[in-house]
């Protein structure tokens, strides 16, 4: 073989093998499973985040309010990490001086805050959160979880996968601003004198679909009522955190924060028949 028949397939060989060359690891948070880094990334967000991104990631000053539902360009760990560590050129995000482990637990508390409540570590007694919610807080008397509880509310068995726990325990302790469509309590009253209270399902100019709060779903015309009237407030309480305490509320944001994964679990021990 000559020399350039002989450097053709060495190159084809290095060629061959570069495309076969693993490309470098993303570092991973080593901080991604440690309990205590969120509380941690909380007190040091506090000093030196807070003032541009807001108390707990929402309403941010002058940077975005990083608990929010948006998209973002920086999302994953080690983009957090490099963001906060070297800041950004040309904005106002100046670099932390943090130290490496200290980056990574504010990383790890902004991941709490995006990340849906079945992700994330919620202390409480979760026995006792589905009893509060069986029993004293009356939370089944209108919301469903698997196939158990009232309809008036929202059906919660996803609740965990589909809310961050700070929106969960928001709906526990916070008037609601924005009522669903398909929840907005009405009271009405028939041309016989009648009242029937309960959520708006349906309307047009000509008629009203009503879910009672006897689960009875109705429909009247409009000239069967004499008066419509929409409540500005939801039906669902928003003071659990002085009617159940702090221990209470704890236990029962620590069951709900659970409902996605139990979930899954039930649907694979009971795989479908079809």
């Amino acid at each position: 073989m000559c020399k350039k028949q002989a450097a053709g397939v060495s190159l084809f060989v290095l060629a061959a093998l570069a495309q076969h060359v693993s490309k470098p690891a993303v570092p991973e948070n080593p901080l991604r499973d440690n309990k205590q880094a969120v509380p941690e990334g909380h007190a040091i967000y506090d000093h030196t985040c807070a003032g541009c991104h807001g108390v707990n990631g929402t309403v941010g000053a002058r940077g975005p309010a990083l608990a929010g539902v948006r998209s973002y360009l920086r999302s994953t760990d080690q983009e957090l990490y490099d963001t906060i560590r070297d800041g950004i050129t040309g904005t106002g995000m100046p670099p932390s001086g943090l130290a490496p482990a200290d980056v990574w637990k504010v990383v790890t508390y902004i991941r709490s805050l995006r990340a849906a409540a079945s992700d994330t570590f919620v202390p409480g007694d979760v026995t006792h959160g589905e009893q509060i919610f069986w029993g004293q807080g009356g939370c089944g008397s209108c919301h469903m979880i698997n196939g158990r509880g009232g309809i008036l509310g929202p059906d919660l068995s996803s609740i965990g996968a589909e809310r961050t726990l700070d929106r969960i325990r928001a709906a526990l302790t916070q008037p609601e601003r924005h009522i669903p469509a398909d929840y907005r309590p009405v009271d009405v009253v028939t041309t016989d004198g009648i009242r029937i209270s309960g959520v708006l399902k349906n309307e047009n100019n000509f008629s009203l679909q009503i879910l009672d709060t006897h689960e009875r779903l109705q429909l009247f015309t409009r000239d069967e009522l004499s008066e419509v009237r929409y409540r500005s407030a939801s039906f669902m309480p928003a003071n659990y955190d002085k009617t159940l305490g702090s221990p209470g509320l704890k236990d029962l944001l620590a069951f709900l924060s659970r409902q996605a994964r139990d979930v899954a679990i039930s649907q694979r021990r009971s795989p479908s028949k079809h």
